[in-house]
């Protein structure tokens, strides 16, 4: 039970991330995923670093997510996309 409860923590954490990245809080998005390792979260820290300008750190997020980078052009979608993912 207890991995499940940790389970709905970190979804939870995404969740709110997604909330502040979407509402254009990249600092308070950072606060909340700069901890988490998963897949998930090092895209989520990918956008972060979109929509900071910082187009090299979003890379290497990017490649910790194992996913191909994105512009900054894009990042209405790659919210858009971490979402469906989540669901």
């Amino acid at each position: 039970m207890a991995i499940l409860e940790c389970w709905k923590s970190v979804m939870a954490t995404l969740e709110d991330a997604i909330t502040h990245l979407t509402n254009g809080d990249w600092e308070a998005a950072h606060a909340l995923v700069q901890s988490d390792s998963s897949t998930q979260a090092c895209w989520a820290h990918a956008i972060v670093h979109l929509m900071e300008g910082d187009t090299g750190n979003a890379g290497y997020w990017y490649r910790r997510a194992g996913r191909t980078a994105r512009g900054t052009s894009e990042i209405a979608s790659e919210i858009e996309a971490l979402t469906r993912a989540l669901s």
